[in-house]
């Protein structure tokens, strides 16, 4: 009952920084904003408010929660804590499948890109999968190395060819994260990434078996290279949609997660939903640090993620060290 009674309270106070961080997130811009005036009805508030600010809102908050639990579904799988789609190399396939989508059919819209960003993107975490099986000594830094090294040369690829057919400026935009341009009508579909987050939690207990090794997954009855499969969809899928929407933000889905199961334990089914809220909050944070410290002008969500992310990886680093 105390066990209970303390995720509830640690839940709820989670779920009051975010909506009050939220608020707060709505009000900075450029253009006078009252929030006073949104649910009054005024009619300069209320139609910023819908064709700008909540949506960029939404998209921090739907991004920030994907990006963490493809991270969890991927630690989780490979039983490994410094294993995510940014040091798995899935952001890279990703950014080549967007390439492959724009030299193919240039003009096509943000769906197409998104099929061929998660086609390719879910062959290339399956073939990082297959590499690691065939690793005899693996440990906790050899492996997000072997993937990073995988993403750095199919991200070497993506440039050469990107030169080649002269769409190095258009491809920028995919090379880092950016919520300034979301407005209505460019970000809804993050949307279609929502239905994984529950079929993620109705697979939680079976990719936590399936983390635990094949031979222990078939004792058990469960067919492990197919629940792998699915976790691999979840996660190229999620990581597909929002670097074509918002573009590519690392560490979210390798630092969240870490931070999370050093309070709540490593089950997945049980921390599903904080790290969802917990990598909504830390990439809102993120963002208003981006709009604050240099207003009028804005930082890029990545530059900010990536100093903060690098500072929290080097501190994870070193307490895994020392454990």
């Amino acid at each position: 009952m105390k066990k209970l009674k303390s995720v509830l309270f640690s839940r709820t106070m989670l779920l009051t920084v975010l909506v009050l961080l939220s608020i707060l997130s709505l009000g900075i811009g450029v253009k006078e904003f009252s929030i006073l005036g949104l649910f009054t009805g005024k009619g300069d508030d209320v139609s910023l408010a819908v064709i700008s600010r909540i949506p960029r809102l939404v998209s921090i908050l739907v991004t920030g929660a994907s990006l963490s639990i493809a991270g969890l579904i991927m630690q989780t799988i490979t039983s490994n804590k410094f294993v995510s789609p940014a040091t798995a190399g899935t952001m890279e396939w990703c950014r080549f499948g967007v390439l492959v989508a724009m030299i193919l059919a240039g003009g096509q819209s943000k769906m197409f890109k998104i099929i061929c960003a998660f086609v390719i993107s879910l062959v290339g975490t399956m073939f990082f999968m297959y590499v690691l099986n065939k690793i005899k000594f693996k440990n906790m830094i050899l492996v997000p190395l072997v993937g990073m090294m995988l993403g750095n040369v199919i991200g070497s690829i993506t440039g050469f060819f990107a030169y080649k057919y002269d769409i190095v400026q258009n491809m920028s935009s995919w090379l880092q994260g950016n919520f300034s341009l979301v407005i209505k009508g460019n970000y809804e579909l993050l949307y279609i990434g929502i239905p994984f987050f529950f079929i993620a939690y109705f697979y939680a207990n079976k990719f936590t078996i399936a983390g635990m090794g094949d031979g222990f997954a078939t004792s058990l009855g469960l067919n492990h290279k197919a629940i792998v499969a699915i976790g691999m969809v979840i996660v190229a899928f999620i990581t597909s949609v929002t670097v074509v929407t918002i573009g590519s933000i690392p560490f979210i889905g390798l630092i969240v997660p870490n931070i999370v199961a050093m309070y709540k334990g490593d089950n997945l089914k049980n921390t599903l939903f904080d790290t969802a809220i917990f990598g909504a909050l830390f990439v809102l944070i993120c963002d208003i640090i981006g709009r604050k410290i240099l207003a009028p002008y804005e930082v890029s969500i990545s530059v900010v993620v990536s100093i903060l992310g690098s500072a929290i990886f080097l501190f994870l680093l070193t307490r895994k060290k020392n454990a």
